[in-house]
């Protein structure tokens, strides 16, 4: 069983690191995992658009964070860290 994830901060400096196609990865793997829980974001896409250098994502302008806390819950519920 995967360890449980305390949530990421918008604000977390590690946000800045991440670039536009490791968002769409990110968004990809969510839309994958979520479909069973009814998570559905087909729209949803990394934006050129960063706010304090951090990428955000297109459902609400969403920091990296959300979509990185949605997953690590999507996560822990299937029991599946990645590598």
């Amino acid at each position: 069983m995967s360890p449980i994830h305390p949530p990421i901060a918008p604000s977390d400096p590690r946000m800045r690191d991440y670039t536009t196609p490791q968002v769409t990865n990110l968004l990809r793997e969510l839309r994958e995992r979520g479909r069973p829980f009814g998570i559905l974001w087909g729209s949803a896409a990394a934006t050129e658009t960063t706010l304090d250098g951090r990428v955000l994502v297109d459902f609400g302008n969403a920091p990296v964070s959300t979509l990185l806390n949605l997953l690590h819950l999507l996560r822990d519920i299937e029991g599946d860290e990645p590598g």
